[in-house]
């Protein structure tokens, strides 16, 4: 390795911004993952949740944003903008490429739900928020394939840590709700609060816990 030149910057530009993204998306959907019925985590209250939650999110489509620019600008490879949006245009690696184009495509419908909130249902937009999941999915299985960097060394160990923290946060979740409710009542609790949208939709859920009461 020679280091970073000018002919060479964007290259490490694209991969560095990749990598810092998809901690990000792990980092949002673990969040999405571990609040509870309220919107909150233990020993946090609910506003500094939706506040971390909000922050990550525009943190991460801030990186996503720049990794994509740089990775358009590089001309190593030639990606040109409609392969971004259209998943599997690309003639460089289609397939790794397509699953990046999807993830985006994911993230940029969920960021529009999220901003049109107040005109759709509850059940509408929570409905929706389930495929930041298959978001982050594709970021993931995109980052393994669309570059060597993720294939050994510390980038590999961190992209199988972000793997290992998503599914240690979907078991304790599974685990919290089998505990707290009878047993016919699990499984419907279970996918309403694994569901993205359960930080921000806190005001409809504080009404129907009282409700159970």
């Amino acid at each position: 390795m020679n280091g970073i030149t000018q002919s060479t910057a964007l290259w490490y530009v694209s991969r560095a911004t990749g990598v810092v993204s998809l901690l990000l998306l792990t980092g949002i959907v673990v969040l999405g993952i571990l609040v509870n019925r309220q919107g909150r985590l233990p020993g946090l209250p609910r506003f500094v949740v939706t506040g971390l939650h909000r922050n990550l999110s525009l943190l991460g489509v801030a990186f996503v944003a720049l990794h994509v620019i740089t990775a358009i600008a590089d001309p190593y490879v030639t990606i040109r903008i409609a392969a971004v949006v259209i998943p599997f245009a690309s003639s460089y690696k289609p397939f790794w490429l397509g699953l990046g184009a999807i993830s985006l495509d994911l993230v940029a419908a969920l960021i529009v739900t999220s901003l049109a909130r107040a005109r759709m249902s509850r059940r509408a937009w929570r409905g929706l928020h389930w495929f930041s999941y298959a978001a982050w999915g594709s970021a993931v299985v995109h980052s393994f394939g669309a570059s060597n960097d993720l294939h050994r060394g510390v980038l590999l160990y961190l992209a199988i840590a972000c793997c290992l923290v998503v599914a240690g946060a979907v078991i304790w979740r599974i685990t919290h709700a089998g505990r707290e409710l009878p047993r016919e009542e699990r499984a419907a609790a279970t996918l309403e609060m694994m569901s993205p949208g359960s930080i921000r939709d806190t005001r409809s859920q504080r009404r129907d816990a009282e409700n159970i009461r």
